[in-house]
């Protein structure tokens, strides 16, 4: 499995380190978008739960969720062994494919890192912090570790026995993620006032600033899956442009037909909606597909969002409507777009490939939303019926970011004064909270 640092090539190696830095940025990115999204009370505490999930999962990561996840299969293509517990044996002379394995394992570790921050989306404004610590490396163990040696560990089952398609994450990031945050937002239940209070973003300049740097740092996440600076990575690259655009026209397009008016915050989440859906087959597809992928994700997504309402399940910052439902769709896709030039065998049934890869695929999205379903739902249980996964009622009133973290974005906004928290509120007025 690993080769002599003879053997890495510099030109993969270079491109895969910018990719890791890319695809690491992606967190603060989503801080920034998630943080725009919610009310003022509860900005800090919405880009503290982004960020913990660097720390969290990094340790987790390196104690066994990579050997796990990419280690020599055990049997049955569900789990790698523990031969590189604690990165034992991976020394800077061991080398995977044209890289170095350390550098391999840093750049899947980003992954994990951003699939557990984008769950925090669907349970914005009303979970405890200290739970969020519990349940992050809990469910990094549990939940993605397994899923991603389904999908790109050695003898995973749904790539090596099933046969589905996934090139930079669909099933493992995208349909994990959402169908995690949808278990989530059920055990926790709806936010105070859901359905009733306007809860609009509080600062969608942050928003965008936030869908800006997701959409540079997705250039890493997809085009350095192709692990080399090569014409994969370029058509790669291109995909990933082209469905993050007509994903965001799409949505604009849904917006003025249905309100009239077209949005920043549709733009923005158009833009990731494209993106999610174009993770799992920018390797597949040729620029015609994305196009089309992206096209589908903007305009179907607009539209899921306002499942919650009718369904009455509160995904806060809509991680169900445009990530579960974004990375169905790029994954089943693949099943109708899919080109041999692209995949070096796969077709989908408009290229002559008939139906066979489209029923593997939706095997494939069945199996890993209702296992991340299931585990994550019971993750969740366990976690609040031993220390309450939901913040107290007046936590959630004043604002997670005073009560918890003892700190306000805006000063000026929450005090009417411009001076520190300290100063500005009286000793007997302060909240004694629990995180």
């Amino acid at each position: 499995m690993y080769l002599s640092a003879a053997h890495a090539d510099t030109g993969d190696t270079a491109w895969l380190l910018a990719a890791t830095a890319l695809v690491l940025l992606m967190t603060p990115g989503l801080a920034l978008f998630y943080g725009g999204m919610v009310r003022t009370k509860s900005v800090l505490n919405m880009l503290m739960m982004s960020f913990v999930s660097i720390a969290l999962v990094t340790v987790v990561w390196l104690a066994g969720g990579y050997t796990l996840a990419f280690g020599d299969d055990i049997g049955a293509g569900l789990l790698g062994d523990l031969a590189h517990a604690g990165m034992h044996g991976l020394g800077p002379d061991s080398v995977q494919g044209t890289v170095p394995t350390l550098l391999f394992a840093t750049f899947q570790l980003t992954f994990a890192i951003v699939t557990a921050a984008l769950i925090s989306g669907a349970i914005a404004d009303r979970a405890k912090f200290g739970a969020w610590l519990v349940f992050v490396p809990v469910w990094a163990l549990l939940v993605y570790v397994p899923v991603a040696h389904w999908v790109w560990g050695p003898g995973g089952w749904i790539a090596h026995h099933l046969g589905a398609l996934d090139f930079a994450g669909g099933l493992p990031v995208e349909i994990t993620s959402g169908a995690s945050g949808l278990a989530l937002c059920l055990v926790l239940g709806p936010r105070l006032g859901f359905k009733k209070d306007a809860m609009r973003p509080h600062n969608l300049p942050m928003v965008i600033l936030g869908a800006g740097l997701l959409w540079f740092g997705w250039f890493g996440f997809n085009a350095g899956s192709a692990m080399g600076a090569n014409g994969l990575a370029a058509a790669v690259f291109l995909n990933t442009l082209a469905a993050g655009c007509t994903g965001l026209l799409g949505w604009l397009f849904v917006e003025q037909k249905r309100d009239g008016h077209p949005t920043t915050l549709g733009a923005a989440s158009g833009a990731v909606a494209g993106l999610v859906a174009i993770t799992p087959s920018c390797g597949s597809v040729s620029l015609l597909g994305a196009l089309v992928v992206g096209l589908a994700a903007g305009v179907v997504c607009s539209y899921a969002v306002s499942w919650k309402f009718k369904l009455d399940y509160d995904d806060s910052l809509d991680v169900v409507g445009v990530h579960l439902v974004g990375g169905i769709i790029g994954t089943l896709l693949i099943g109708l777009f899919a080109e041999k030039a692209m995949t070096g065998g796969a077709e989908g049934l408009f290229y002559g490939g008939g139906l066979g890869q489209l029923g593997r695929q939706a095997v494939a999205v069945v199996a890993v939303a209702a296992y991340a379903f299931a585990v994550t739902y019971g993750i969740g249980k366990l976690i609040d019926k031993a220390m309450g996964f939901r913040a107290a009622e007046d936590q959630e009133h004043t604002g997670l970011d005073l009560t918890v973290h003892a700190e306000t974005a805006y000063d000026h906004g929450v005090l009417g004064h411009g001076a520190p928290v300290a100063h500005s509120v009286p000793t007997a007025q302060k909240v004694k909270t629990q995180p």
